[in-house]
């Protein structure tokens, strides 16, 4: 009897979850019910069209009439318009000419700011920091949509673990319970829980799925893993945004299980919707329903058919919906549940959005003026730069800078503006960043200054870069004279500041590489620097972890600051000179070779681990297995000593917690941040569990001489991962918890898991 009743309390418990997870605004369902009883079939179809119109093209192809098509209610949004006055144009063609004036929705890639640029998200991923990055989501939902858009692309959350491929540059590494807590951030960032305020934007979560695990880390490539690989280590930040209420999803290029993503009915169907119970709308990529086309899965009516049934929402620019999707319902090839489902989701957003009350919501000359490029934003950028830095080496503190040495500034990106904002910068304005050498100039430092070297000398990658707006311009100067003048330069200073790396088109979409260390040229600047004997800083600039072996071996101190955005170059001085501290940590691990690729901290072991006094165990004959940059490396002007960790109790159960605490003194001469992290390891496990893998971090401020407790409650839930069965649970046994610095540089404790 008892037993009965439980089960009877679990299924109503479950039936009242499941109606709530499934019920809408009866006002909403009112509307959207009486609107779509009124629409044609050409029409709802017309909802799932979403056309490209505007100022920035990413793709292959340019949507052609889209004001007529927009007039006949055949466009649901636009893609790449924005500015208050060009989208009232096109919002008023739908409103004052359609059948049934129905508001388009504006969409956009705002990945790390509209017009203030911040760090690239690989960079403010370094940041530790959720509360900075979720301002920098806030900030740059408010810029958009004062400048017309409501809904951007993003978050991209993709793992990634090759450092060749381009866009790990948009991304946060290749940790994914660090992934999953950026997501969450972001996703609260740009939606506020509620899109209908106009300083919020719908947020997509990108690229679903597995988009960063491409094969030889050559962008769009084949993908390839098993269904527990997906769970424990891909899917993590994917699955964070949906619970955040992430408004739309946008599907990958890559294959699942064979299958792309676009058309794949378990992935969009099965699991996004019925596992994790999603909601909301799905849009391709830019025209990823086309491209299934070429990657065998039929002809044009073929794939739109399979995207239709597989779940797709949103046709982005490739037209296929609209071409196919009345003859597919005619034919019975699709139904017009499938479609009128499709619709209403749409529907939904831009009702959730405001849209149906007030289609110009989005539209104000005012607000534009009052937001874009404000003040507070302006000094967001400066202080996420600032927070994004890793400082990598600092030999002998060398850093931070004294105003009173002779310091020669070297290297084609102190002076450049263009490259600062980096890629996927899509509506920045690099003329509004402000260079390291402007910075020093306002701020009156005293300083010399030689080119050194071109940033980019190959002719062929040289003419490729600046067709796509690289805007590289090569000095007359021989690569020898170049070189020539700065270690003229430099051996009149007391420090060399070399600033060196990639120009942004060397990273990000269809920006992989298969050499990711410094170009030729500017080693060759670096080791005639060297030769000079004077201490050398190597400022980077780039997008993606590189290798520097070399660098590392002679550079007295290497400080990464990726592309920082608007303000980089006052942010960067301010950290080379002290008047800040850097306080970064790596989100993604530094190879020291490409051969090591893939490399990432939370690998698994083999049968037979690395062992130097054996021949037959897992390593190189060349190069250390170890990276060049552990995943959560960074250092800081002080220096931070971590006291023995302890922990309250020895074993777990469910419903239990136990508490690590560890001290961590600031024994340095400056205040300072640190990001402390737990690490916990599953010894023994019914399938082969990581080393290691995050499962907390904090970041603390500290003052100089200061110690500060800092404790982490651990909870069976930190212990559950996908077994065999793809069942989430933990399993009883022995468990190690590390704390520390950096992934490779913890202290270790034991408990146990009991059931």
């Amino acid at each position: 009897m008892m037993l009965r009743r439980l089960l009877v309390i679990v299924l109503s418990v479950g039936f009242f979850v499941a109606n709530a997870q499934n019920s809408h605004d009866p006002k909403m369902d009112a509307f959207i019910r009486e609107l779509m009883s009124k629409m044609t079939l050409e029409e709802k179809l017309g909802q799932l069209n979403l056309p490209s119109v505007g100022f920035d093209v990413t793709g292959p192809i340019v949507s052609q009439g889209v004001e007529e098509k927009i007039k006949k209610g055949l466009v649901g949004g636009v893609f790449n318009t924005f500015t208050p006055n060009a989208v009232k144009k096109l919002q008023e063609l739908a409103v004052n000419n359609s059948r049934l004036k129905i508001p388009l929705l504006f969409g956009y890639d705002v990945i790390h700011g509209h017009k203030t640029i911040f760090p690239i998200n690989l960079g403010l991923a370094a940041s530790w920091d959720m509360a900075l990055v979720e301002n920098v989501a806030k900030a740059s939902a408010a810029e958009a949509a004062a400048d017309g858009l409501n809904w951007v692309y993003s978050p991209m959350v993709d793992i990634a673990r090759d450092p060749r491929w381009g866009r790990v540059s948009e991304g946060s590494g290749e940790d994914p319970y660090l992934g999953a807590e950026i997501a969450k951030a972001m996703v609260n960032g740009l939606q506020q829980g509620d899109l209908s305020k106009p300083t919020t934007v719908l947020a997509t979560v990108k690229h679903f799925a597995l988009y960063g695990a491409g094969e030889a880390g050559r962008d769009y490539n084949t993908v390839d893993m098993s269904r527990i690989r997906m769970f424990n280590e891909y899917f993590l930040p994917y699955k964070a945004a949906v619970d955040a209420g992430v408004g739309s999803v946008m599907t990958s290029f890559n294959e699942i299980e064979g299958v792309p993503a676009s058309g794949n009915k378990w992935l969009l169907t099965d699991l996004l919707r019925k596992q994790w119970g999603y909601k909301g709308m799905i849009v391709s990529d830019y025209t990823s329903i086309n491209e299934m086309m070429a990657h065998g899965m039929g002809d044009a009516k073929a794939v739109t058919e399979l995207s239709l049934n597989a779940g797709m929402d949103m046709d982005m620019v490739g037209e296929l919906f609209i071409g196919y999707g009345a003859e597919l319902v005619k034919s019975g090839k699709v139904s017009i549940e499938t479609i009128d489902a499709a619709c209403r989701r749409i529907l939904e957003a831009k009702y959730k959005l405001g849209l149906f009350k007030d289609p110009y919501l989005y539209v104000s000359e005012e607000r534009a003026k009052a937001e874009i490029f404000s003040a507070d934003k302006l000094a967001l950028s400066k202080d996420a730069a600032v927070k994004s830095m890793v400082l990598l080496k600092n030999d002998q503190q060398i850093l931070p800078l004294q105003t009173s040495q002779k310091v020669a500034f070297i290297g084609p990106l102190v002076n450049d503006q263009r490259n600062l904002i980096g890629s996927w910068s899509a509506a920045g304005d690099w003329k509004q960043a402000v260079s390291i050498q402007a910075a020093l100039d306002a701020g009156n430092y005293k300083y010399t200054y030689a080119k050194g070297a071109n940033l980019v000398e190959d002719p062929a990658l040289l003419k490729r870069l600046n067709d796509h707006d690289g805007r590289i311009e090569s000095d007359p100067l021989t690569s020898e004279k170049l070189i020539a003048q700065a270690v003229k330069v430099a051996k009149k200073a007391d420090v060399v500041v070399a600033v060196l790396g990639e120009a942004f088109g060397m990273s990000g979409e269809a920006a992989s590489r298969s050499d990711i260390g410094l170009p030729e040229h500017q080693q060759k600047l670096l080791k005639a620097l060297k030769a000079t004997g004077k201490p050398i800083v190597l400022v980077l600039m780039n997008g993606r972890p590189l290798t520097l072996s070399w660098e590392d071996q002679n550079m007295s101190a290497i400080l990464e600051t990726w592309f920082g955005g608007t303000k980089a170059g006052d942010a960067i001085v301010d950290v080379l000179y002290g008047k800040a501290n850097p306080s970064g940590k790596l989100s993604m691990t530094f190879p020291r070779s490409v051969g090591q690729i893939p490399i990432y901290y939370n690998h698994k072991n083999t049968g037979r681990p690395m062992d130097e006094n054996q021949k037959y165990t897992s390593k190189y004959l060349d190069i250390p297995n170890t990276p060049l940059y552990a995943f959560g490396h960074g250092l800081s002007y002080t220096q931070f000593t971590y006291g023995t960790p302890e922990l309250s109790a020895t074993s777990i159960q469910p419903n239990q917690k136990i508490t690590l605490t560890v001290p961590v003194t600031n024994s340095g001469n400056y205040d300072g941040e640190e990001v402390v992290q737990l690490y916990i390891q599953d010894v023994v496990g019914s399938v082969t569990r990581p080393v290691q893998e995050l499962k907390a971090f904090k970041k603390v401020k500290i003052a100089k001489g200061q110690t500060v407790q800092v404790s982490f409650d651990i909870t069976v839930e930190d212990l559950k991962f996908y077994n065999a069965d793809l069942t989430f649970d933990y399993e009883a046994g022995k468990f190690r918890a590390m704390v520390g610095t950096a992934s490779d540089k913890v202290q270790t404790l034991t408990f146990d898991a009991v059931k």
